[in-house]
């Protein structure tokens, strides 16, 4: 009879080992499960946020050249603020300098002037803004730039 009770004994054992192994793997697959969906969702919300962000580029352009041509009323600045400040909020940073060094990832070269001498090509004059949102590009620069012939 010991000998009964020590093979059951082995066998309880047996069993709780691999069902432990079964609580184990499965409380693995359902964090991966969580881990994952909750990567989809950012996903999903950072290409929302870049395609509003992106339609309403032009709304921003359309308040650049307003301020460039138009007398600066308090409405059409609080407006101008008011945009810049919320889609900063989302993330929209833009860029491009008087200087930087060309880069044809983010840059869009639409004007090249020679520049004897020189060593690399540089952005001379931002003729319209690039934008990211994290490191994501919506918009490169368009920009004129100097540089060897």
């Amino acid at each position: 009879m010991d000998g009964a009770r020590m093979r059951s004994g082995g066998e309880a054992e047996r069993l709780l080992a691999e069902r432990t192994a079964d609580l184990q793997r499965v409380k693995a697959e359902y964090d991966n499960y969580r881990m994952r969906v909750r990567r989809d969702r950012l996903a999903v919300r950072e290409i929302a946020v870049s395609n509003v962000l992106a339609a309403l580029l032009p709304v921003l352009d359309a308040v650049d050249r307003a301020y460039a041509h138009e007398p600066l009323t308090p409405g059409l600045r609080d407006i101008g603020d008011t945009l810049r400040t919320q889609l900063g909020s989302l993330g929209l940073r833009d860029f491009g300098e008087e200087g930087d060094p060309f880069d044809p990832v983010c840059h869009e070269a639409v004007v090249h002037r020679a520049a004897p001498g020189a060593e690399r090509l540089v952005c001379a004059e931002i003729l319209r803004p690039g934008y990211r949102v994290g490191d994501r590009l919506l918009r490169p620069a368009c920009v004129a730039v100097t540089g060897p012939p």
